[in-house]
């Protein structure tokens, strides 16, 4: 469904609501004081001719000051009580799901209620978060944080009983390219594939499934930058890719001379073909 198109009225509010609720306080006080200061000024009378444009135009300056002094400032104020509210149910929902020891209250949350936990639960570690509003319950970068000037994006996938698969993974690591972002976060509410695990390492995004979450919410730490909280378990003697440099699987082959024979394959096969033997 195409998006209502907004005023300015509607745009300043909305702009505003995505900040701290002081910030939309105080930016209602400063342009008050500046616009009343407008609007009390006095008109330059015309003196001369070939001025009535100048004398027009700062009385239509003076007009529009005159209203926009309560308008704007009034715009700023309902955006900061917006903000203010929606913090307050972040918190909210936040204490809710860490005082349930059942992971299953994900489940039973809107995907925009998903979205809110998952922002709140890394503001809590210090990230600020921007909620990019993804485009509905499966669409794009729902959160960009950022921390120490390293910026990370994240999609959230609140699916029920539902794998998070490797297509999921693989676009959140197309967009992290494409944006210069230091890395990437997958959030769901269920799992993950084996597949989109493989794919996951040595990319430097996170895969945090509902188990990992609840037990995030409920208080265990994060380091300064995401690192993955459920890594893929590989053995010391598992070598690396030497095109990709990505992490090696054994496989066996199909077809071939060497068919039946064990190697080792790119885990990013078949986006990487990179081969050693076994």
């Amino acid at each position: 469904m195409a998006r209502r198109k907004q005023n300015t009225f509607e745009d300043v509010i909305e702009i505003t609501s995505k900040f701290p609720w002081w910030v939309g306080v105080v930016l209602a006080v400063v342009m008050y004081v500046w616009l009343h200061s407008l609007a009390v000024s006095e008109v330059t009378a015309v003196v001369q001719p070939g001025k009535m444009g100048d004398f027009v135009g700062q009385t239509l300056f003076k007009t529009l000051a005159s209203v926009g002094q309560y308008l704007l400032p009034f715009a700023f104020l309902v955006g900061a009580a917006m903000s203010a509210y929606g913090h307050y149910k972040r918190r909210a929902l936040h204490e809710q799901v860490a005082a349930n020891p059942n992971r299953a209250a994900l489940n039973d949350m809107s995907w925009q209620q998903f979205e809110a936990l998952v922002g709140e639960a890394f503001r809590r570690k210090g990230y600020a978060v921007t909620e990019t509003g993804g485009g509905g319950a499966d669409g794009g970068i729902d959160l960009a944080l950022k921390k120490e000037g390293e910026n990370f994006l994240v999609q959230c996938k609140q699916w029920k009983a539902t794998k998070v698969g490797v297509t999921t993974v693989r676009e959140l690591y197309g967009v992290m390219a494409a944006n210069g972002a230091t890395g990437g976060i997958v959030v769901t509410s269920g799992v993950f594939t084996d597949e989109a695990r493989a794919f996951a390492i040595g990319q430097n995004i996170e895969l945090i499934d509902g188990k990992a979450l609840h037990a995030l919410i409920r208080g265990v730490s994060v380091p300064s930058k995401p690192a993955p909280i459920l890594k893929v378990v590989t053995s010391t003697s598992e070598p690396v890719c030497p095109v990709c440099q990505s992490a090696m699987v054994k496989r066996t082959a199909k077809r071939g001379a060497n068919s039946g024979s064990a190697f080792w394959g790119c885990s990013h096969y078949p986006a990487c073909k990179g081969t050693r033997p076994a």
